[in-house]
């Protein structure tokens, strides 16, 4: 474990990828009055992003999770780039690209070599090595893994995964920030899955085993879970 270093100020968030999970974040950073660059490498995708933004807002307002006034403070908080270059003076970057080892590794080395030295890079990845991804770039003690749960606006667990690299200033303040957005940070190891998927996924192929043997119908086998173990959706509709 690295020595601790004085803990990094987070004001402006670069978040990579304008997917669901990349919108999500932003929107929850952009709520929390942090400055947000939405990275994609189209605008047709930045648009969409903007979109699911804006329409979970307005869900936000009708069921009074927010007032009325938060949705354009949140939306002046947010902008969008499709040059990854805009990133060079953000704090911290959140980078929710597709679950690709190659692409990932390839966007951390870029971000490495864009952003200013002490700024923060960490992942959304869902089951990706942290020491494989913090090892791209030359800054492996301030890479670390944000596993958001979906949908980001509403679920409250990040999943926090050091790399073997990763130092206790840069896991300190990770941790403040996720509090700060108003999530629930807890550490799991750099394992494949993490904790999350580790026990979801043999869930859903027993899910799906069970349709396939005949048990029950699938929404059957969803009602069960929901009403029998407090699920807030089956696992065959999450799959």
């Amino acid at each position: 474990m690295n020595a601790a270093r004085p803990q990094h100020a987070i004001h402006a968030i670069g978040v990579v990828g304008a997917g669901a999970m990349g919108n999500g974040i932003a929107q929850v950073c952009a709520l929390a009055g942090l400055d947000v660059i939405l990275h994609d490498i189209s605008q047709t995708q930045l648009d969409r992003g903007l979109a699911a933004i804006h329409h979970s807002l307005a869900r936000m307002i009708n069921k009074n999770t927010i007032n009325a006034d938060d949705r354009p403070a949140a939306l002046a908080h947010i902008h969008t780039t499709t040059e990854l270059d805009a990133l060079a003076e953000v704090d911290a970057v959140i980078e929710a690209a597709s679950e690709s080892e190659a692409l990932k590794l390839e966007l951390f080395a870029q971000l490495d070599a864009i952003c200013k030295p002490a700024a923060l890079l960490g992942s959304n990845t869902s089951s990706i090595s942290l020491t494989r991804i913090a090892a791209a770039t030359k800054r492996p003690d301030q890479v670390i893994g944000l596993h958001f749960m979906n949908p980001a606006p509403i679920m409250a667990l990040v999943e926090i995964i050091r790399a073997l690299q990763t130092s206790d200033a840069t896991y300190a303040a990770m941790r403040a920030l996720l509090k700060r957005i108003g999530k629930t940070p807890i550490e799991a190891r750099d394992s494949p899955g993490f904790v999350a998927n580790r026990i979801l996924l043999p869930m859903l192929n027993e899910a799906v085993y069970a349709l396939h043997e005949g048990l029950a119908c699938a929404e059957d086998i969803d009602e069960i879970m929901k009403l029998g173990m407090a699920h807030p959706i089956g696992p065959l509709a999450l799959a």
